[in-house]
């Protein structure tokens, strides 16, 4: 298509979507991007324009306001084109050049690594997004047409892409409560990172997709029949369960296609919420309603602000079936979230109350400024756009969002700094309870304070759940107590230093405190002592790190004194590290029996020292094996360097795992069949029970590497009934 019959047909497009649109305005938009980009060609062989149209169009189908539109036209134009930020902000206004430096990847900063710069770039997007959330939506836009198109990229891109789209993206749209873009998202993504699994369940959701019409539809008229004697307007339709959904449960929940009841739903659509509650009551008169399953999300909306009813039915054929009943405002809503309510010149402003219901924007950008880490901050985030919610009230009925497990602490620091500096208590439903009280849905919490409080302890970071609230404990401890918690970091490592049978003026010195506070991204040694005082960093995790600086630099004198024996005997022999079949190299040590210890069990990626025993070789341990933490000072003569022979990957080591699970039928048929299907051989196993229906299992199984050890680990954690499972030391 040429570039004038392009712009018509994508001119045309916005007509169908609102003929009220500022066509001229658009043109003019379209035109300079098709200007600038001229010469530059997608990866499908098409000219670039392609793209910024697609967004323009998908953006309209949401219907966003004409300066959104202009803005998903030119999102490109500063960073990939000579067009400037300030020609932008000439040519079509302060507000379109706001939204284009939102969207605006860090094109010009250098990073140290991918992950920094997808760090860097959330950052200034939610940024960004805490201003306007039609940068967000921009985004979003921009992320479907690169997925849509995303079989042009090669599979390492394909791979980055999809990933990010699961673990941000998608979340963030549902956030938004934009269902209908996180749906297409997920099913995307599914599709290309999971081809296999995607297109199996594609072939099982179609062979008994007649025999589902055919139930639903029955349904559907069975439902109509009763409503029509209600005598209210209403529109009645099915709902097909999303790929990636159906895909999670059955990986995650271990079941089958038959045994997920909601791959279809039945939903009605009314005029009022009074409708909807009659409606409501007509579905529980008609069909059993199963416990549990009723969920009034009208009257409880989700910070999203999504509203409806949900409730659970057992159908005549005694198969359970969901039904969602709610308005047609209600309904645009859950489709098109916090982008339906931009009405062609009635845009939602910065001032509008719906953005007061994305003040969790604003929460990440606090509590983000203080982590220096790119990947503790994505991880962060990963957790809390995917994290559970529980929804309680204020004492004015005021419905307040927190993470599951939150405490009222939680609840106090989300109302103000001040409010949680000064808790010392809470009321729940009227009855007082202590400040590590879990907080249920639907509770009514009234927060206790104290003008007499001390303030936060560091303990209250253990009982904080939420990261605005452990950020601003942080924060407080920090402006409080600086110098006094430099001192009490500095005495509490002392102390640990000492308890391992070490000279503190041996282990604590400024240069490896230093250098420690720099491994850990803490910007001082009296940052990371602060940081040590209330569990900002683990106490042993720095001791390990001076333990290891204290023996490279044994290392180094012995070395030396070596070279300097060499030298004074003319002829003499040098000695050469040797591998051996261990697994290991042993420096300076020929001949050398070579053994792993079982109280630590080490496998390739940890930390490994060297420790020659009497009579026995060398015994390889953990850097941070309790037994060589807490070894003597005299002993400590005897550690020596070893490091893993990479040349010997298909090696296993034998590890212990430790499992603790509900005591249930086939709990050890499923933890063998992980580790089975993961090509994990079981060397030794002990289970027993622990009272209260609770197992203990404790696993002996042959790894090659601690890569190996996380996936294993991650796997048994899904395995159904299992609480923890974690490495064992013995």
């Amino acid at each position: 298509m040429t570039g004038e019959k392009a712009m018509e047909a994508f001119l045309e497009g916005l007509l169908n979507i609102n003929p009220n649109y500022d066509m001229e305005l658009l043109e003019r938009a379209y035109r300079k991007a098709d200007q600038v980009h001229e010469g530059q060609m997608r990866k499908s062989g098409e000219p670039y324009i392609s793209h910024p149209a697609a967004v323009a169009l998908i953006l309209a189908d949401l219907g966003m306001d004409e300066d959104t539109l202009v803005a998903g036209l030119l999102h490109d134009t500063v960073e990939d084109t000579p067009y400037t930020a300030a020609d932008l902000r000439k040519e079509f206004g302060e507000e379109v050049a706001l939204l284009v430096d939102g969207v605006t990847k860090l094109g010009s900063l250098v990073y140290e690594n991918k992950e920094e710069r997808q760090a860097e770039n959330l950052r200034k997007m939610f940024l960004a997004m805490s201003r306007d959330i039609r940068v967000l939506i921009i985004k979003l836009a921009d992320r479907l047409h690169n997925l849509r198109t995303i079989n042009y990229m090669n599979a390492d891109q394909i791979r980055d892409k999809c990933m990010e789209t699961l673990e941000i993206y998608a979340p963030l749209a549902s956030r938004l409560g934009m269902y209908a873009m996180k749906f297409e998202l997920e099913d995307i993504a599914l599709k290309e990172l999971e081809p296999e699994a995607y297109y199996e369940l594609s072939r099982q959701v179609k062979m008994k997709k007649a025999e589902r019409e055919a139930q639903l539809e029955k349904l559907i008229e069975e439902l109509r029949s009763n409503l029509d004697t209600l005598g209210v307007k209403y529109e009645v339709m099915g709902r097909s369960k999303h790929f990636y959904s159906i895909y999670r449960k059955m990986k995650y929940q271990n079941k089958t296609l038959d045994e997920i009841f909601d791959l279809v739903a039945i939903r009605v659509i009314v005029e009022t919420v009074k409708d909807c509650y009659a409606v409501l009551g007509v579905a529980h008169t008609l069909w059993k309603p199963l416990p549990g399953r009723f969920k009034d999300y009208i009257a409880m909306p989700k910070p999203n602000r999504y509203q409806s009813l949900h409730t659970t039915v057992i159908g005549s054929t005694g198969d359970p079936f969901e039904i969602q009943i709610r308005t047609e405002e209600m309904h645009k809503v859950a489709e098109y979230g916090i982008a339906a309510h931009w009405k062609y010149k009635e845009g939602v402003t910065t001032e509008d109350k719906e953005e007061t219901k994305l003040a969790w924007l604003r929460q990440t950008l606090e509590w983000q400024k203080d982590l220096n880490d790119p990947r503790e901050f994505m991880e962060t985030l990963k957790v809390d756009l995917f994290s559970n919610q529980v929804f309680v009230f204020t004492p004015k009925g005021d419905v307040i969002e927190l993470p599951a497990g939150s405490t009222p602490l939680d609840f106090a620091y989300k109302i103000h700094s001040a409010v949680g500096n000064k808790c010392i208590g809470a009321k729940v439903n009227g009855k007082m309870v202590p400040i590590d009280y879990k907080l249920q849905n639907g509770e009514i919490i009234d927060i206790v304070t104290s003008s007499n409080s001390k303030g936060p302890s560091i303990d209250w970071l253990k009982i904080a759940k939420s990261n605005t609230a452990r950020h601003k404990i942080r924060q407080y401890l920090k402006r409080e107590n600086k110098s006094e918690n430099v001192d009490k970091g500095r005495e509490m490592l002392e102390k640990y230093v000492k308890r391992k049978g070490y000279d503190p003026q041996q282990i604590i010195r400024s240069q490896w405190i230093n250098k420690a506070a720099k491994s850990m991204n803490v910007a001082s040694s009296d940052d990371l002592y602060t940081s040590i005082s209330y569990g900002g960093v683990i106490l042993s995790k720095v001791v390990v790190m001076l333990l290891q600086y204290y023996h490279e630099d044994k290392q180094t004198e012995l070395k030396r004194k070596e070279k300097e024996l060499q030298a004074s005997r003319p002829g003499g022999r040098k000695k050469q590290d040797v591998k051996n079949q261990a697994g290991v190299t042993v420096e300076g040590m020929s001949d050398m029996l070579v053994r792993f210890s079982k109280c630590c069990n080490p496998v390739p990626g940890d930390e490994i020292v060297g420790f020659i025993t009497k009579g026995r070789g060398v015994s390889v341990h953990r850097t941070d094996c309790i037994n060589i933490l807490s070894m003597p000072e005299e002993e400590r003569q005897r550690f020596i360097k070893v490091e893993w022979d990479l040349e010997k990957e298909d090696m296993s080591y034998g590890a212990d795992i430790h499992i603790l699970a509900e005591d249930r039928k086939g709990l050890f048929s499923d933890i063998s069949r992980v580790c089975e299907d993961m090509d994990v051989n079981i060397s030794a196993v002990h289970a027993k029970s622990a009272g209260d229906n609770v197992a203990n299992v404790s696993l002996t199984v042959l790894i090659s590497n601690t890569g190996q050890m996380e996936r294993v680990l991650q796997r048994l954690r899904q395995v159904t009934g299992v609480a923890d499972v974690y490495r064992a030391i013995t």
